[in-house]
């Protein structure tokens, strides 16, 4: 999942949003310096996309990818997911998109000071182009997409992905509908148990 979803599945709780989003610019074991939840939030995150890349749904959405897109399925459905979120949003959240996206970045500014310089970078960014809730709108999606394929070590197709998407719309958006539902039960259930 990306930003957003991990953002809304973190539930109440800010450092569990924080660590979240620390969890896509932290590798191995989270810095003890970080605060007890925050650290939390990250292994939130990597049960998230742990459970998201072996549910059934999402396994048979990658298979759907034709060549040589699926090879960076996970990435693309995970952008995916987050615009089919913000597109109906009110059906997830009792929060306005627009709200909660406001609201979590400025949570994200309120602790900078733990922001290692790459997430810095990205709040700039997060900030220019409104996000998480820009992610409603397809030409943010094609945007994030176009920013991810320049960050990937070798060429790759990620940044000509949008039409490929659009055409499995249908589908994708019923896979997201059908997991979904899931991915916040467990999310629910692992913080439930990681009080």
């Amino acid at each position: 999942m990306n930003v957003l979803a991990h953002a809304l599945l973190a539930g109440d709780d800010a450092a569990l949003r924080l660590g979240g989003i620390l969890g896509d610019f932290t590798h191995g074991t989270p810095d003890e310096a970080l605060p007890a939840r925050v650290r939390d939030g990250i292994y939130l995150h990597r049960a998230i996309d742990g459970f998201t890349d072996s549910h059934d749904e999402v396994r048979a959405a990658r298979e759907r990818m034709p060549p040589p897109f699926r090879r960076y399925a996970g990435i693309l459905l995970d952008v995916w997911f987050d615009h089919c979120l913000a597109r109906d949003f009110a059906r997830w959240s009792d929060e306005p998109l627009g709200t909660f996206s406001d609201r979590y970045r400025a949570e994200l500014h309120e602790a900078m000071p733990l922001l290692p310089e790459r997430l810095r970078r990205f709040l700039i960014y997060m900030d220019r182009y409104d996000l998480p809730a820009g992610y409603e709108r397809l030409e943010r999606v094609e945007h994030a997409l176009a920013g991810l394929s320049t960050r990937l070590s070798r060429a790759n197709p990620i940044a000509e992905a949008v039409p490929v998407l659009l055409a499995d719309e249908a589908a994708l958006h019923g896979t997201f509908e059908r997991f979904f539902p899931d991915l916040q039960a467990f999310a629910a259930d692992w913080i439930r148990q990681h009080p």
